[in-house]
């Protein structure tokens, strides 16, 4: 009877609660180890590339992105160039990751305290960070980005792919197999987020057209503008269409080709579809995993805190009264510094390949827990998918396409008394259909 299908939680017909599922789906082994691997290629390339030093640091250790530019003003080039005198230099990647990491965790403080103007703008800030590289170093942000994308592409879908199969059917398909699925479906997942924006530059650049010729037909041009500026206005009125759609459904597209095993097209159309169809939802859910996605950080990090903490305790202890020396092969970790705050002095070749051991194993500790934050992200957003897919096309939470994938694996189901040919087991009676509704509004 449809009773007995009845939730009876108090919560039973709401979907916000399944996003509380995504701290338990981000901490899985595999996840982790490809968050990690994208991470650590990702950090490498730019290290790499930071051997080409380009920006200029001062005295006191600030580099132009923390004097300069922030989320209410953009340096001029005079400002600019009174930096650029100075001898020392840093590279682009090195900024971008202590600018970005500052904010993020002044974001999660303002959030902490309820200060949404303050987590707005240290957010406003970090999207002004990638306008200051694009803006000033610009070949440089191509060729990273570029690369960076490409990694997310893989380990990203390869993530969401797991996220959606352990959501849907309770499945946890192995590292290999998720690694091939992201492979497969790397150039949709490449073009997911690239395709709107070279759709929104097409366009615009048509704007662009009219002003040219305005510019050089003298009054026949300003006859033009004046003819065709409507256009123009559509013209615009497209882009900010894709723009709102794209920064608002960006979150949807890689869980769109890792439910749907489709391509960037369809997850354009998806996330789109989805972000207009029901924003109130998309921003409900986009607001709460956010919530939830700080307090698993801050017992993440204070995990991660005490575990660094209390290894160098009881290492102390064997230091009996030579606490100077452990000093100099791991300075004492801070909340706010796990690698530590005093530098280490080596005095001779051992201490020297032992501190830089440790600052190794130290770094790949922070790097575990940085990649929490990458996989929380791809498992909360192909949740939210899930939760959006169900309330604008009404599809089951337990579908996904499974059809030509290796990773594909039966659904978890009871034994059921076997069936005469005459009844196939695809066939379910409408009855049954109808008594399973998912959700309810």
């Amino acid at each position: 009877m449809v009773e007995d299908r009845e939730p009876v939680l108090p919560f039973g017909s709401f979907l916000f609660p399944r996003i509380f599922q995504a701290f338990r789906m981000s901490i899985q082994p595999t996840k982790l180890l490809l968050a990690f691997l994208a991470l650590a290629t990702i950090c490498l390339t730019g290290r790499i590339m930071d051997i080409h030093k380009t920006v200029p640091v001062t005295a006191g250790g600030f580099t132009e992105l923390d004097l300069l530019y922030t989320a209410e003003r953009v340096p001029t080039a005079a400002q600019l160039a009174t930096f650029r005198d100075t001898e020392e230099r840093t590279g682009v990647f090195t900024t971008l990751w202590n600018f970005g990491a500052t904010r993020f965790h002044h974001a999660l403080t303002a959030l902490a305290e309820k200060d949404v103007v303050g987590v707005t703008r240290n957010v406003a800030a970090c999207y002004g960070a990638l306008l200051w590289a694009f803006r000033y170093h610009t070949v440089y942000s191509i060729l990273f980005f570029a690369v960076a994308l490409g990694v997310m592409s893989v380990s990203g879908g390869a993530i969401c792919r797991i996220a959606a199969l352990q959501f849907a059917q309770g499945e946890k398909p192995g590292l290999l197999e998720a690694f091939h699925f992201g492979r497969k479906k790397f150039w949709s997942f490449l073009m997911a987020p690239v395709a709107p924006f070279a759709v929104a530059v097409a366009v615009g650049l048509s704007i662009a057209l009219l002003g040219l010729v305005g510019c050089f037909t003298w009054f026949i041009g300003d006859l033009a503008i004046g003819l065709f500026l409507p256009f123009a206005f559509l013209s615009a009125a497209l882009i900010a269409v894709i723009v709102i759609g794209v920064v608002a459904g960006f979150n949807l597209m890689f869980p769109a080709i890792a439910y749907e095993d489709s391509d960037c097209l369809d997850a354009n159309s998806r996330a789109f579809s989805y972000v207009y169809a029901k924003p109130w939802h998309m921003g409900f859910y986009t607001v709460m995993a956010t919530i939830y996605g700080a307090v698993c950080y801050a017992f993440v990090r204070l995990f991660t805190y005490l575990l660094l903490w209390i290894t160098r305790q009881f290492l102390a202890l064997g230091f009996i009264g030579r606490d100077d020396e452990l000093a100099n092969i791991w300075p004492a970790p801070d909340f706010t510094d796990f690698l530590g705050s005093a530098a280490a002095t080596p005095t001779n070749w051992s201490t020297s390949a032992g501190a830089f051991l440790i600052y190794v194993w130290v770094l790949i500790v922070v790097g575990l827990m940085v990649s929490f934050v990458i996989s929380f992200y791809f498992s909360a957003n192909t949740i939210i998918y899930a939760l959006m897919r169900n309330r604008v096309d009404r599809t089951r939470l337990d579908e996904i396409y499974t059809g030509t994938d290796e990773m594909a694996a039966e659904p978890m189901s009871f034994a059921a008394p076997p069936q005469s040919p005459a009844a196939p087991a695809e066939a379910e009676p409408a009855s049954d259909r109808a008594e399973k509704p998912e959700t309810s509004e």
